[in-house]
């Protein structure tokens, strides 16, 4: 089991309409979703499967942490 969680970095994309994530520390790790949920989904699939191909990964789990961005306008409302 590795002893701190891998940190992955997930951004909005306003113009596609889907998340992107991307990690410095699982090699090769650049995938989207068109929601958060799909893209945690594909990440427990792919964090392994990518950890295994560059030798860094046994049988065990691979605990991770998703750092969301995302920015927004709040508009005041005017009467």
């Amino acid at each position: 089991m590795l002893n701190k969680p891998l940190f992955v970095r997930v951004e909005w994309d306003e113009e596609a309409k889907v998340w992107i994530a991307t990690s410095e520390d699982v090699p090769g790790l650049a995938t989207e979703e068109d929601t958060m949920e799909h893209l945690i989904d594909k990440l427990k699939v792919l964090i392994p499967e990518l950890l295994a191909a560059n030798g860094m990964s046994g049988a065990f789990d691979v605990p991770f942490e998703v750092l969301a961005r995302s920015f927004e306008i709040a508009r005041a409302v005017t009467d």
